[in-house]
């Protein structure tokens, strides 16, 4: 029997066209394997999107609740907010205010009203149920024009803003700070400040973000709790709740500014009557609350 060759020729065209398949097959699993991850990408986003509108469409519960004076007075138009969501509404004739439809969960909310000083609060609103509210507030001897609108007092804000700055205390971080960042949280920009340390805790009684003053305390460790110094913190002038967990905070697209004051002796008057031991730190927005 005689052993036939293949030709030279014949060998280089099998093996050209074996690369050649080679080649296809790849191309034919990568793109099957982007078109795999485009699709699970897509369904992760609709699955997060149908959960959320199930959550909101399930959520039932109700806030009710009243603002009054020192005299037990009920007030009327008191503007009633819900910190970084676009929940706003007023009181009627009787004091009384109410939200519908709210999804269960912890959030701030601030109470404002002309000629009374402003004040503060965290909620736990539960599921499917109703929460009542009571808020007073304290008459100020700081009045508001009536006739200034909402642009000119945040304009106002950020002046008083800018002239602390330049004055040399603190720290401060600007807009455009902000935004060249693109943090997601607000608490992410104090992670960069001198003398305070942000940490995360979790104990039985609160979940959340701190800030803590180094100058005063060192800083939080579980060894350290009692020896921790949180610092006051301040929204739009707004005194907030002590131990205030920075998670509730507006997102950083609505603020326009941060100043940090990490020791009392540093704090500018026009924080005064707020708790200065362990600093301030003061966040705000664009719109103003």
């Amino acid at each position: 029997m005689s052993k036939t060759s293949e030709s030279p020729s014949r060998v280089r065209r099998y093996l050209a066209a074996g690369a050649l398949w080679s080649v296809a097959c790849l191309a034919t699993d990568l793109g099957a394997q982007q078109r795999t991850t485009v699709l699970d990408r897509a369904a992760q986003e609709r699955d997060r999107a149908a959960a959320a509108a199930r959550r909101l469409a399930g959520a039932q519960s109700v806030i009710d609740g009243v603002v009054t004076d020192t005299l037990l007075r009920p007030l009327v138009s008191a503007d009633i907010s819900v910190v970084g969501t676009s929940a706003r509404v007023v009181t009627g004739d009787n004091g009384r205010f109410r939200m519908l439809q709210v999804p269960p969960g912890q959030y701030l909310i601030v109470v404002r009203r002309i000629g009374f000083a402003p004040t503060s609060g965290i909620i736990d609103v539960p599921d499917k149920d109703t929460l009542r509210l009571s808020y007073t507030l304290l008459r100020s001897n700081n009045l508001l024009d009536t006739v200034r609108v909402r642009g000119s007092r945040v304009t106002m804000r950020m002046l008083d803003f800018e002239k602390r700055r330049q004055q040399g205390q603190g720290q401060f971080i600007t807009q455009e700070e902000i935004e060249r960042r693109g943090s997601i949280q607000a608490s992410d920009f104090l992670r960069y400040m001198r003398g305070v340390e942000v940490s995360q805790v979790t104990t039985q009684a609160f979940a959340g973000t701190q800030v803590y003053s180094r100058r005063e305390a060192g800083g939080f460790t579980d060894s350290q709790q009692q020896q921790s110094c949180a610092m006051q913190v301040i929204l739009d002038g707004i005194i907030l709740p002590r131990n205030f967990n920075l998670d509730l905070l507006p997102p950083p697209k609505q603020i326009s500014g941060i100043e940090v004051y990490s020791g009392a002796a540093t704090v500018p008057p026009q924080f005064g009557g707020v708790d200065r031991r362990c600093g301030v730190v003061a966040f705000w927005t664009r719109d103003g609350y």
